[in-house]
């Protein structure tokens, strides 16, 4: 189950919940752009552009800081195009899901000898959830904000999903939340408030989940599948998964080898052996590695 098509399919779904909290306008006449501007595979979880009657709004979701081409590149190379293209205003927006201190996460230009290019970056950890909980399709997004009580901001969430009168609304924002609160929270503790049921009910789940697997065999970026959501499709989630650590092994030598020239066999077979969470937590603080031996520092650490 990836997170991707759940973010794309909540913001084509709920354009106007976007366009009112990143935009504060309460635009109704919104167009759904077609990402034919992408000339060439970009790592983004979720990329989607809404316009509006005089404006483009970009949105793009990040579970990672860590991407190929670097972020700020890639926002000023989307702005360029759309702007080329459309010929309007161009409000960016990079929505951060998954808490990190990565310095990454706190970058919001692109800067080189004669450009300087800057774009809006939201850490949705850090945001107030009160506005997220007033629109249903922001709700699963309300299970990554700000608090100090994770486990009373999920049952405030699921309350709220569940006073959504129309069934089959009800039905896909409370998959769509159940995806995304994996990010922080315990299978576990989502089941205590959220009915799994839906899951297998949902036309959307199987929506997302046919997308994500087909995404996965053509493309090998199986990112959210990791999460798992039932153990009883154990085999093609399983599948997902190690497709999804092998596209997130690729990614981390490719940025090593950025970053520190060639790597040995050695290092290289023990990245091999590294699982896709630990991936995940290497290509946060690989940026910060400037030898081989903070590599082999870090295996060190995570082997003890």
């Amino acid at each position: 189950m990836t997170y991707d098509n759940t973010l794309k399919y909540l913001v084509e779904q709920y354009p106007e919940d976007f366009i009112r909290y990143l935009l504060a306008s309460e635009a109704t006449d919104i167009q759904i752009l077609k990402t034919e501007l992408n000339q060439e595979p970009i790592r983004a979880d979720s990329v989607t552009f809404l316009q509006t009657a005089n404006q483009i709004l970009h949105l793009e979701f990040q579970t990672l800081p860590a991407s190929t081409p670097p972020l700020p590149l890639r926002m000023l190379d989307y702005w360029v195009r759309l702007y080329r293209q459309y010929n309007c205003d161009i409000e960016q927006v990079v929505i951060f899901l998954k808490p990190t201190t990565s310095e990454a996460v706190f970058v919001d230009q692109f800067t080189a000898r004669n450009t300087t290019h800057r774009y809006r970056i939201i850490r949705i950890w850090e945001q107030d959830p009160e506005p997220l909980l007033l629109s249903p399709g922001l709700l699963p997004l309300a299970t990554l904000a700000r608090t100090d009580s994770p486990q009373n901001l999920l049952q405030q969430v699921a309350v709220q999903v569940s006073m959504i009168e129309e069934e089959a609304t009800k039905q896909s924002i409370s998959v769509c939340t159940q995806l995304l609160a994996g990010l922080v929270f315990e299978p576990e503790l989502i089941r205590q408030f959220l009915r799994r049921e839906d899951m297998r009910e949902s036309a959307i789940y199987q929506e997302i989940l046919e997308e994500g697997l087909q995404e996965g065999r053509q493309r090998g970026i199986e990112q959210g599948i990791e999460q798992g959501i039932e153990q009883g499709i154990e085999q093609g989630i399983e599948q997902g998964i190690e497709q999804g650590r092998q596209s997130e092994l690729r990614l981390v030598i490719r940025l090593l080898t950025r970053r520190l020239g060639s790597i040995n066999s050695q290092l290289q077979s023990r990245l091999q052996e590294l699982s896709l969470a630990q991936l995940e937590d290497l290509g946060e603080v690989l940026l910060d590695f400037v030898s081989e031996a903070d590599l082999m520092n870090w295996l060190n650490t995570i082997e003890n």
